[in-house]
């Protein structure tokens, strides 16, 4: 049986104890007004607790908060990710799709998990509505389940909380939910979309992630026809090429005629867009990432983005002194391009970073920032060009990868390319 209490007398100091993993919702799906009253209330837990985050909007988080919490999370990313630039968010480097398995097989255990839901519906079933992720796994296994049940969530289909999940505490909220809005794009994240969009084929079902660049390559699509959606991530971009006809889902083998997604991240367009609608489905990671069901969808194309790639492919998404990215989906879709028929994973990142002072496109990678092996890379674009390297030789895809770096870096990338082969690397 659920209890009811005003967010005013939730007290977490009775409810969190020292040491114990609290887990919450991420996205705009975060439960903010019980993370923030958690936030609030850190210093009253009586010794320091640790927490689980995954991609952050609401911004509730923050370097100072570290003196009462452990800050986990399987990236620094979004909101979250002046967490990883302070250096108190301590990364479990995990692939998405085995974070369901983190929690449902122990490796890591939930003590406390806070939900974000909508009220019942006629059925008597409450709806996550913006995320399908880990958080059915760690709710299963947690001594307390707290939810916030919001009358603006999305009843989403497939975000239905299971039955064998029972919600201990709820409050009752009216807020927003925070949302997610690409910036104002420049000229090189222009000419990187359009890179990319060319790269897609007519047919194709794509993922890709969130932000100005992603936004700007769904905007380029409108003339292709037939494309499918089987991503980690429903954007508003996405919602666009629904109604107009370009994403009609009609040329997957799996999920045929569905948009598959395990996060809405986006604005009211996207939320107002999922409610009640049978033709968008949210799916766990097993679903979303799993490269058994990659595999058969005809040409899966994967679009994720990179802080850096060497000569030889391998691919940085994760480390630029700090934790600034994540592992997170990368290899998961990068695996699961190259096993599609037809499918294809592209990397797209801008040839230089810091107002083009740092080349992102570099000799060699340190080890310890080998997000993707150079075994599973495909295809990068910059905004200079692409590089196919797809059963190429180091020496071919030291070339190539030197042709669409900055002008000014390329000719010190050649003889990094010539050294490279020589030394047989």
């Amino acid at each position: 049986m659920t209890d009811f209490v005003t967010l005013d007398d939730l007290d977490f100091a009775g409810l969190v104890k020292p040491g114990d993993l609290v887990v919450c919702g991420q996205g705009s799906g975060e439960p903010v007004d019980l993370t923030a009253r958690l936030m609030t209330q850190r210093s009253r837990i009586g010794g320091r607790f640790r927490l689980f985050l995954g991609v952050g909007v609401a911004g509730t988080f923050a370097p100072e908060q570290a003196d009462h919490v452990h800050f986990m999370g399987y990236g620094a990313l979004g909101t979250n990710s002046k967490l990883g630039a302070a250096g108190v968010l301590d990364a479990v480097p995990t692939h998405y799709s085995q974070l369901q398995r983190m929690f449902a097989e122990g490796w890591q255990k939930a003590d406390v998990a806070l939900l974000l839901l909508s009220p019942a519906d006629a059925q008597g079933r409450h709806h996550t509505g913006l995320n399908h992720d880990y958080l059915f796994d760690a709710a299963r296994s947690a001594r307390l389940v707290i939810a916030e049940i919001n009358e603006n969530v999305p009843r989403t289909p497939g975000a239905e909380l299971p039955p064998d999940i029972g919600v201990h505490l709820a409050v009752r909220t009216t807020r927003a939910m925070p949302e997610l809005k690409a910036g104002v794009p420049n000229d090189i994240e222009r000419r990187l979309a359009a890179n990319v969009a060319a790269e897609v084929p007519e047919g194709a079902t794509i993922e890709l992630g969130v932000g100005t660049v992603p936004e700007l390559v769904l905007g380029a699509l409108g003339g292709h026809r037939r494309l499918g959606v089987h991503s980690g991530v429903v954007s508003d971009g996405m919602v666009d090429l629904i109604r107009s006809g370009a994403i009609d889902n009609s040329a997957k083998r799996e999920d045929a005629g569905i948009t598959i997604g395990g996060l809405l991240l986006g604005s009211r367009k996207l939320f107002d867009f999922a409610d009640g609608n049978a033709a968008l489905r949210l799916c766990p990671p097993v679903h979303t990432h799993g490269i058994e069901v990659l595999a058969r969808l005809p040409r899966f194309t994967a679009i994720n983005a990179a802080l850096e790639v060497d000569l030889t492919g391998q691919i940085n998404s994760e480390m630029a002194g700090t934790q600034i990215g994540a592992l997170g989906g990368q290899v998961d879709f990068s695996r699961g391009g190259m096993a599609s028929t037809g499918g294809r994973s592209i990397i797209a990142l801008q040839a230089t970073a810091r107002k083009g002072a740092v080349n992102r496109i570099v000799a060699k990678l340190p080890d310890a920032t080998v997000t993707t092996p150079r075994s599973d890379a495909d295809v990068v674009v910059t905004e200079w060009g692409v590089a196919h390297l797809r059963g190429k030789s180091l020496g071919q895809r030291a070339r190539a990868l030197a042709a669409i770096a900055e002008p000014r870096f390329r000719e010190e990338l050649e003889r990094a390319s010539a050294a490279l082969v020589k030394s047989g690397a």
